[in-house]
């Protein structure tokens, strides 16, 4: 098969046949000392001290400044940047001037990735610098970066700016923006943060399956594929409270998980098929409980990312500090739009939805179009950390009932900055109830509603040994690690998001 390349990689392919035919490797396998970065250097360089004398470091090349016998070049490694200095008679003492001559004025391009060993100095105009002794080939790139530059002022032109091709190309993204790793490192720490306070609380981390032989724990389309050799469908889970609920049953007393869930669904901003939930059980607890503990939770997840319980998003400061306000599903409802539809019967819920020209179809039953008003009026309100209470039956089949309130289950949603972040109960125990609330899913699953949940029997098993009273919760992490880098769009903060074909 022909390929074509542009000019910039017919050239640099040609470069690296010269190196080659110089006697060097382009891509040795051998391993490379390196004794410091950029950033420690920039950080404890003496000149005083004179230290640093003895450097050994590796990274791309940014740019070069060829002048004759001596040059200067930008290397970028794990710390930063630095800038090089190069002086063809000291960097080739011998006759031998290949390596400069040749090899770093003619065949070495921007994107290479070289060694350096050498000593620190500062140049005339005040810059910490690394004088180079030896220069060590490491790897040849054979596709040109597109090339950032700043001018005298420190504008920044020709940035890597598109937003599809940043996605598409991300190592690109991470090389030639230095911010670009910035969100991703904070993703780490938030990730961090919470799961050693979930271990210092004694609860264990684990791991559930991803194909599952029914897609359960929420209402969801899912992915569905073929195993070969038993000859049955699989899913891709949807969530994997189930299976957390059953290592409760199995006598811990929390457990968690950050999950990869898939759900074949739309995407937007906030949706990508592919995305992770942290999901914590705890046992003998309810969700007043949960409430308490994640604002804590979050408050010190916050702090630790961003210095701070609050933070700007959008131009909007949100306060993380607790307590929450906590409104009751209809009570929010009846605020925004003056209506009591708790009550209401199916066929009054699609009269109402009709008047509020609320699109609708005929599959849905009360929970959906319960959720369809919310969602219309409600939702677009809560942009201080805000917790939904008192969730109706019809919306929450693996909710406990509410101890006080007919028809309400104790289920809370945490919306912020008009995004839910955290879907929690007190969850269901007992299982004849369950099975009960199964039952109702199937019957809508059987109208047409294709997100209602099947029955899980092996989880119903589990159930019938016994369960203790227990709360959890599933939170967003990806919707979390928006709100504390500012960032509008999911795929902002996944390395890789799901893109459609070229």
């Amino acid at each position: 098969m022909t390929q074509d390349y542009s000019e910039q990689e017919k050239i640099r392919r040609e470069s690296l046949k010269k190196i080659i035919e110089l006697g060097i490797d382009p891509y040795p396998a051998h391993e490379y000392p390196i004794t410091t970065n950029s950033k420690e250097i920039k950080k404890k360089f003496s000149e005083k001290d004179n230290n640093f004398q003895d450097v050994s470091i590796a990274g791309r090349i940014m740019s070069r400044r060829i002048m004759g016998k001596a040059s200067f070049m930008e290397l970028k490694d794990f710390g930063g940047r630095i800038q090089i200095y190069l002086n063809r008679d000291e960097l080739c003492p011998s006759d031998d001037k290949s390596m400069y001559n040749d090899v770093f004025k003619k065949f070495l391009d921007i994107g290479d990735i070289v060694g350096i060993k050498g000593y620190v100095f500062i140049t005339k105009v005040g810059e910490i610098s690394i004088f180079a002794k030896k220069l060590t080939v490491l790897s040849k790139s054979i596709k040109p970066l597109p090339i950032v530059k700043k001018d005298a002022e420190g504008n920044t032109h020709d940035e890597f700016k598109d937003t599809e091709l940043r996605y598409r190309q991300r190592s690109v993204d991470l090389i030639v923006n230095d911010k670009a790793w910035s969100v991703f490192e904070a993703r780490t720490k938030i990730f961090n943060t919470i799961r050693n306070r979930l271990n210092s609380m004694g609860y264990i981390e684990v791991e559930t399956p991803i194909l599952q032989p029914i897609a359960g724990g929420a209402a969801a389309r899912p992915f569905v594929t073929h195993h070969n050799t038993l000859d049955m469908s699989l899913y891709l889970r949807i969530a994997n409270e189930l299976y957390l609920k059953r290592l409760i049953v199995g006598g811990k007393e929390g457990v968690f998980e950050f999950a990869k869930d898939f759900r074949n669904e739309g995407m937007d901003k906030t949706h990508n098929p592919e995305f992770t939930m942290l999901e914590f059980y705890v046992a003998f607890k309810d969700y007043n409980w949960m409430m308490t503990f994640v604002e804590k939770l979050l408050e010190e997840t916050v702090t630790e990312v961003c210095g701070s319980n609050k933070v700007c998003f959008d131009g909007k400061d949100i306060s993380f500090s607790g307590p929450y306000k906590r409104i009751p599903f209809f009570e929010a409802i009846k605020n925004e739009t003056g209506d009591d539809i708790s009550n209401m019967s199916e066929e009054e819920l699609f009269d109402y939805c009709r008047k509020k020209n609320i699109k609708t179809d005929s599959s849905m039953a009360k929970g959906k179009l319960f959720d369809l008003v919310f969602g219309e009026f409600c939702e677009h309100k809560l942009i201080q950390p805000t917790y939904i209470t008192d969730y109706p039956i019809e919306m929450s089949p693996l909710s406990k009932k509410h101890r006080q309130k007919e028809g309400l289950t104790e289920r809370f949603e945490l919306f912020i900055n008009a995004k839910e972040i955290a879907n929690a109960y007190s969850e269901q125990n007992n299982p004849i109830e369950q099975r009960s609330s199964f039952e109702e899913q199937m019957r809508l699953h059987e109208k047409g509603d294709d997100e209602a949940m099947l029955i899980d029997n092996k989880f119903l098993t589990a159930l019938e040994y016994g369960m203790p009273p227990t709360s959890g919760i599933g939170i967003g992490m990806d919707r979390l690690t928006m709100l504390l880098t500012n960032k509008q769009s999911i795929q902002d903060v996944l390395f890789f998001p799901q893109m459609k074909n070229e």
